[in-house]
């Protein structure tokens, strides 16, 4: 899985370059379902739109807002069947929302939970542009 960490600051990107960001993320989407290994991507809300849940002493604490101050928040993920962490982390160098110009990164981790399964054909993934 490839979480995605950015600012949020209204004032991050120009218009111009959100437009490459998104044409980014939908080319390493159509590569990614193209070659198969595409399992979903999605853009998270703000984190304006939040609400943390939290159990403590068998109470139940909701509070607005992510569970942390932060510059950076998680923006939205990718979900590829990689075979292995280098190949992992070819497809994070990808991302278009990365560390340079310090917007963002690219978190890298496995899913131990999930089966096994053979890819589909690309024809069959849907791809959700951000």
């Amino acid at each position: 899985m490839m979480l995605i960490y950015s600012e949020e600051r209204a004032d991050a990107l120009t218009p111009a370059e959100t437009a490459e960001l998104i044409e980014g993320h939908a080319k390493v989407m159509s590569d990614a379902a193209a070659k198969g290994i595409l399992l979903g991507a999605e853009p998270l809300g703000r984190t304006t739109t939040a609400t943390t849940v939290r159990v403590q002493d068998g109470q139940t604490l909701i509070t607005d807002g992510p569970f942390a101050e932060t510059k950076e928040a998680l923006a939205g993920y990718y979900i590829l069947e990689c075979r292995d962490l280098d190949e992992a982390l070819e497809w994070a160098a990808r991302i278009p929302t990365h560390c340079k110009g310090g917007r963002g990164c690219i978190e890298v981790r496995p899913l131990p939970g999930l089966p096994k399964r053979e890819p589909k054909p690309a024809a069959e993934h849907a791809v959700s542009r951000p």
